[in-house]
C-alpha cells in the first residue's frame, strides 16, 4: 500500500529540532517521532536547523513526504520558529505549557481567527515536546508554511470558512491517497471493525479531512467512517455486511456528484457539479435567465449565494431537493449491485460549517449531529 507520513508529524519533527537547538542539543539530520496511543516512532527528516535573533529562537526546516503523487503537502516547505519563556503563577500559557502560532501560510478560522489545526496535531505535538520543555518555561512555536496560502487556492479550504493556507488537521499518522485502490480498502477495513460486537446497525460516512473533523465536534453517538472518494463501493460493502443505515454526512461540493450518479468523487475523475445543480434547477422550473446564470458560476458554492439572492425559499427548496436525489439515487446504485433495502441518509452543511439540509431520511438523525 503507498502510503506516507501526514502533515502534524513533520510539522513536530522540525519543531523537535528547532527547541534542541535552544537547548543546546547536536544537530541531526532526522527526528524520531513517537505517534498518540500507539508504541512506535517513526523517522522524520529533518533538512536544517539554525539559531535566530540572537539565539532567543531556533528555526527548524523540513519537506514533508507524504507519499502520495496528487497529495498538496507533497514536498511541502514547513519552518517552525520555537522561542521559549519563563512561566508564571498568573500566566495562562503555564497551563498550555505549547503557544501554537500561525505563521504565513498556516490556516485560520475566518470566524474566530484561531489557527485550524487538528486534535490529532495537538497530540503528536504534545508528546513528542513536553519532556524537553525546561521546567518552569512554555514554548512559544510559530508554524509557517512558504508556500501554504498559494496551494490553499488549490483546496476547498475557503468553503469551510479557513483562510489564509492550509490547515494542519491530519488524523492519523499515515497518509492514504482518498483516490486509490488503497483507500477504499482501509475504509473497508474501518467498517468490518465497527460492525462486529454490540454494532446497533447505524454507521456515518464522512468524505474527507474536513468533513470528518467537522464530525467529531458533534455530539454523534455513532461510529464515524472516512471514507475518501470511493463512496460507491463503500455503500455497497455497508449492504453486504448488513448494514441497516447509512448516514452520509458532507459538504454540500462533495456530495452533489452522488445526485448525479457521480460515486466515486474525485475532481481528477469527474466534476460536474453545476451542471448537476442546473439539471434541478430545470426540475424545479426556475426562470431560463436564472438558469442561464447559473450555468456561468465557477462553484456551488457562488451557485448557492446567487440563488439566496434571487429567492432564498426557492434555493432552500432546490438543496432540498438535492439532498432526496442523493438519498434516492445512492439507494438505486447499491442496489444496481446487491438487493437490499438498506437506508441512505443525506445531511449537508455549507462553506461555513453549518449543516443545513437533509433528505427525507436524513431528517430522522439530523438531530443527531449537535456541533459546537
Amino acid at each position: 500500500m503507498k502510503k506516507g507520513f501526514s502533515l502534524p508529524l513533520w510539522v513536530a519533527g522540525a519543531a523537535k529540532s528547532a527547541l534542541k537547538k535552544l537547548l543546546g542539543i547536536p544537530f541531526e539530520h532526522y527526528e524520531l517521532i513517537k505517534i498518540p496511543k500507539e508504541k512506535k516512532e517513526v523517522k522524520i527528516d529533518i533538512h536544517s536547523v539554525g539559531l535566530l535573533s540572537g539565539s532567543s529562537h531556533a528555526l527548524g526546516i523540513t519537506f514533508a513526504n507524504s507519499g502520495l503523487d496528487l497529495d498538496i503537502t507533497q514536498n511541502l516547505e514547513i519552518w517552525t520558529i520555537a522561542s521559549l519563556e519563563k512561566s508564571s503563577i498568573n500566566n495562562s500559557k503555564q497551563r498550555n505549557p505549547i503557544n501554537i502560532i500561525a505563521g504565513c501560510g498556516v490556516g485560520i478560522r475566518e470566524n474566530t481567527s484561531e489557527i485550524c489545526i487538528s486534535e490529532f496535531a495537538r497530540e503528536v505535538l504534545s508528546k513528542n515536546l513536553l519532556d524537553i520543555i525546561p521546567e518552569g518555561f512554555y514554548l512559544n512555536l510559530e508554524i509557517i508554511l512558504p508556500n501554504g496560502e498559494f496551494l490553499a487556492e488549490r483546496t476547498s479550504n475557503k468553503s469551510f470558512g479557513i483562510v489564509n493556507g492550509l490547515s494542519i488537521i491530519g488524523t492519523s499518522a499515515e497518509t492514504f491517497s482518498s483516490a486509490s485502490p488503497d483507500q477504499l480498502e482501509h475504509a473497508k477495513t474501518n467498517l468490518a471493525k465497527v460492525t462486529k460486537n454490540d454494532f446497533q446497525g447505524k454507521v456515518v460516512f464522512v468524505i474527507g479531512e474536513n468533513g470528518l473533523n467537522l464530525a467529531k465536534t458533534c455530539n454523534i453517538d455513532l461510529p464515524i467512517i472516512k471514507v475518501g472518494n470511493w463512496i460507491g463501493p463503500l455503500l455497497v460493502d455497508a449492504a453486504i455486511k448488513n448494514v441497516k443505515t447509512v448516514i452520509l454526512f458532507g459538504y454540500h461540493g462533495k456530495l452533489i456528484k452522488l445526485a448525479g450518479g457521480i460515486f466515486h468523487t474525485h475532481n481528477h475523475l469527474a466534476d460536474g457539479r453545476i451542471e448537476i445543480l442546473v439539471y434541478l434547477a430545470v426540475k424545479e422550473k426556475l426562470p431560463t435567465s436564472t438558469i442561464v446564470k447559473l450555468s456561468n458560476l465557477n462553484n456551488l458554492e457562488d451557485a448557492l449565494l446567487f440563488l439566496e439572492k434571487f429567492n432564498k425559499s426557492l434555493a432552500y427548496k432546490l438543496f432540498q431537493n438535492l439532498a432526496n436525489t442523493i438519498e434516492n439515487r445512492s439507494f438505486k446504485y447499491v442496489n444496481r449491485y446487491v438487493k437490499t433495502d438498506m437506508e441512505i441518509a443525506a445531511i449537508i452543511f455549507d462553506r461555513k460549517r453549518k449543516i443545513r439540509w437533509s433528505g427525507i431520511n436524513g431528517n430522522d438523525y439530523i438531530s443527531f449531529f449537535q456541533c459546537d
